[in-house]
C-alpha cells in the first residue's frame, strides 16, 4: 500500500527490478483500486527459495522503497 494517493505507482513499478534480491523474478504487476481514490501495486513473484531466507528478504527490500507504506503476502505455492 501506498503511502498516499499522491505516490507515482508506475514509477515504483518500473524500478522494481533494480530493488528487489538476486534470485527473484517478477511475473506480473498491476495498479488496484483499494478505496476512497487510493490505489495499490500487486505483484507476482518467483522465488528461488535455495535461500531459506529470501521471503524476508523481499519482504524487507519492498518494506524500503519511498512511498510505500504496507507490503502484504496473500499468497504462496512451490512450483
Amino acid at each position: 500500500m501506498p503511502e498516499g494517493t499522491e505516490v507515482d505507482l508506475n514509477a515504483i513499478i518500473e524500478k522494481l527490478p533494480t530493488l528487489i534480491p538476486a534470485g527473484i523474478q517478477i511475473t506480473e504487476t498491476s495498479i488496484n483500486p483499494v478505496a476512497f481514490g487510493l490505489m495499490k501495486i500487486t505483484a507476482g513473484f518467483v522465488i528461488d527459495d535455495t535461500d531459506s531466507e529470501i521471503g524476508s528478504k523481499l519482504e524487507d527490500a519492498l518494506r524500503a522503497i519511498d512511498g510505500i507504506a504496507e507490503i502484504e503476502c496473500v499468497a504462496s505455492t512451490v512450483l
